[in-house]
């Protein structure tokens, strides 16, 4: 007995360093997770009578020191509950197999690979609001900046590159909105459902769920392993793909300019960003373009992986249920983000070269059906063809808008009300209204549509996107807050049962 007292002690003894240990920053893998669920198994079922409480010490000890073995450099840190149970048989005897009353790989597993998913997902919110920050700042900044925007390809009308850039914000703030709602389904317990049906152990699932930081169960057991947990990659891959597709649609808007002579937007060169070609001095190839949106495309790849994987297989099948392949998805999505960042950070804007492309070009020339239709009651067609007229003539003729001949307008707007058979007299614009119309600032400024370009609007949406970020970084906080704080509760309690005094 004296002896059993004295290898009790030493594995007490040992075990006092658990506090210790979970301040260091171990990684969150399946290890960490087994060995959360049965520091919790342990504890509550102690508490419940489903494990004596004389045997409890023994085998809580026994597990800390595998937890503490596995904290080492190159300590075993088995991922499953069949490779560390062996472990823990061990270090405590085979009654530590006592606490695997209620309890299958199945559960266990489902409720591991929940958690990682759910701290992957975490991990991916903040970058996500670090890359929407940035791209907001910038959005602030350049909210007078007029630039051209393309349709097609072409470049279709003038807009601020600040109310364009928080068109991308919108999209951003939409796919934070579907992280937490996707997480929300991701941060369910399916601890105590066993296999299929449950137990005919009373395990308190409740209690388990909040030591390992899920607000809820999932409720239906057959559910828990062979139905939801096989959704949870598929959700979080349609998450980070429209993410990625956000990221490849920007991008390849900025290779439009690359392809010009003259970009007014490029890459500061330097750091990365660019490099010279191998063989021709004067090009500047784009790598951080290439390259993030390379790693787009390898987001998009590995998540129609998790379909592909989920797709034709009996309910529980683990095909689409890897740790490494689940992780390395989200991984991939953070690495495209952070490029995404420092494209933003990189940007290169030349307002003058903007206007410039704006004025040899005709991108306003919708604006003179509009005020034809909106101030002289013109048809739009009408007009549409007028304006389409102009175009056709200034181009033949090489003739910039700021260039374009009064005289001439006056001619093509009769010469189109006789083609279309409207009656009327001369262009009703004077010669400064109808050069006024064709001014690219002008027109972002007089915009009155809600959510379009002017200054007041812009402010407005300014600040909702400010806002929207708050409560962003504010999510993702109070989540990781509940997380921490829930596992913080566990070492506390699962510590006073290896020191006897629970």
């Amino acid at each position: 007995m004296s002896r059993f007292r004295t290898c009790l002690g030493a594995l007490v003894l040992s075990a006092c360093a658990l506090p210790a240990l979970s301040q260091q920053p171990a990684p969150r893998d399946e290890f960490f997770w087994l060995g959360e669920i049965n520091k919790a198994t342990a504890v509550i079922n102690t508490d419940e009578g489903l494990l004596d409480r004389s045997m409890a010490p023994r085998i809580a000890a026994g597990l800390a020191n595998v937890l503490k073995a596995g904290a080492q450099p190159g300590g075993k840190r088995p991922s499953s509950v069949i490779t560390f149970e062996p472990l823990l048989i061990e270090a405590a005897g085979v009654e530590a197999t006592l606490l695997h009353a209620g309890r299958s790989s199945q559960d266990m597993h489902a409720t591991y690979r929940a958690a990682i998913i759910r701290d992957d997902l975490l991990k991916l919110a903040e970058q996500l609001h670090k890359t929407t920050a940035t791209m907001v700042g910038l959005a602030e900044k350049h909210a007078g900046t007029i630039v051209p925007n393309y349709t097609n390809g072409v470049a279709a009308q003038p807009n601020s590159f600040g109310h364009y850039l928080l068109g991308h914000v919108a999209g951003l703030v939409r796919d934070a909105q579907r992280l937490r709602e996707a997480f929300a389904r991701v941060d369910r317990s399916a601890m105590g459902t066993t296999v299929l049906n449950g137990t005919s152990w009373p395990l308190n699932r409740d209690r388990m769920a909040r030591y390992l930081g899920f607000p809820v169960v999932v409720e239906n057991a057959y559910d828990a392993g062979q139905i939801s947990s096989s959704e949870h990659p598929v959700e979080v891959g349609a998450v980070v793909t429209s993410i990625a597709l956000h990221a490849g649609a920007f991008i390849e808007d900025i290779m439009t300019q690359y392809a010009q002579s003259r970009p007014w937007i490029l890459l500061q060169e330097g750091g990365g960003n660019t490099y010279v070609s191998s063989a021709m001095p004067q090009k500047r190839n784009p790598g951080l373009l290439n390259d993030t949106r390379s790693q787009a495309s390898t987001v998009v790849s590995l998540a129609m992986g998790r379909v592909l994987q989920a797709h034709n297989i009996t309910p529980g099948m683990s095909d689409p249920k890897s740790v490494r392949d689940n992780s390395a998805m989200v991984a991939a999505t953070l690495r495209m983000l952070q490029g995404w960042d420092r494209i933003l950070n990189a940007l290169v804007i030349s307002p003058q070269r903007a206007l410039e492309e704006l004025n040899s070009d005709w991108t306003a020339s919708q604006e003179l059906a509009d005020v034809l239709m909106r101030k002289y009651r013109l048809p739009f067609r009408v007009g549409h063809h007028f304006a389409s007229e102009i175009v056709d003539h200034a181009k033949g003729h090489d003739i910039k808008p700021t260039d374009f001949p009064y005289e001439e307008a006056k001619r093509i707007y009769a010469a189109t009300l006789a083609e279309m058979k409207v009656e009327g007299g001369e262009l009703p614009m004077s010669e400064a209204e109808f050069r006024s119309t064709l001014d690219p600032v002008a027109i972002v400024r007089n915009r009155a549509t809600s959510g379009g370009p002017q200054p007041a609007e812009m402010a407005r949406m300014l600040a909702g996107a400010r806002q929207a970020l708050g409560q962003q970084e504010g999510w993702a906080r109070e989540q990781r807050g509940r997380i921490d704080t829930a596992l913080a509760s566990l070492d506390a309690d699962f510590t006073k049962l290896v020191d006897g005094t629970r």
